[in-house]
């Protein structure tokens, strides 16, 4: 089976084998076929696009039609290893209360969205005065899904004040690369952030 873009092969690392996971936003479904083919997962995609729902089922991935922003009551809690939410999180109308929800049905939460922080944004915004365009925000302002952006000090703040713990974090380019200047200053130069992350054990 064709790789994922680096993004998705990043995030498919951090799954075990054997898995169960729940992929919200999922599209076509081909993140869950690559990780159904290379690490033997089970589980569930979520999508609300009619076309994108009939992808999955030609991809063979078991979907559920379903509106993120009407939360994950359809699911048992801890019913899941990992739940993914992949360049999704800033179009949802409550993202804090979806990730708390994500981590509810499952042990951990990937997540990734693009940097609001990067460079060019700052740039956009800052010289130009004009909301960004990018490879990872590539709709115009008046078009876009995206309605809630952030930075990644903005996410990282999120997770302590809901007390989740950040396991993992990966930032990669506009070319979904992982670079020296990401690891720099990821804030600055990072536009692809990735996130894996649990809730904090009760004392």
């Amino acid at each position: 089976m064709k790789a994922p873009r680096h993004d998705l092969a990043v995030l498919a690392g951090w799954i075990r084998p054997g898995s169960r996971v729940l992929d919200l936003g999922c599209g076509d479904g081909a993140l869950l076929a690559y990780l159904r083919e290379t690490r033997g997962v089970t589980g569930y995609g979520v999508e609300i696009d009619d076309l994108k729902v009939a992808a999955c089922v030609r991809n063979g991935v078991s979907v559920i039609q379903q509106d993120l922003d009407q939360g994950l009551k359809d699911f048992s809690d801890q019913s899941f290893d990992h739940v993914v939410l992949s360049l999704t999180l800033q179009a949802t109308a409550r993202p804090d209360q979806l990730l708390l929800e994500m981590l509810r049905v499952g042990r951990e939460a990937i997540v990734t969205f693009p940097n609001f922080g990067h460079w060019h944004a700052r740039w956009c915004v800052g010289i130009k005065g004009r909301m960004p365009v990018t490879d990872a925000l590539p709709h115009a302002w008046y078009n876009t899904p995206n309605i809630h952006l952030c930075t990644l000090r903005d996410f990282e703040a999120l997770c302590q004040k809901r007390q989740i713990q950040i396991l993992e974090r990966k930032v990669l380019d506009d070319q979904h690369r992982d670079s020296w200047l990401n690891r720099l200053s990821p804030n600055l130069f990072g536009e692809i952030a990735l996130y894996r992350c649990a809730r904090l054990p009760l004392d």
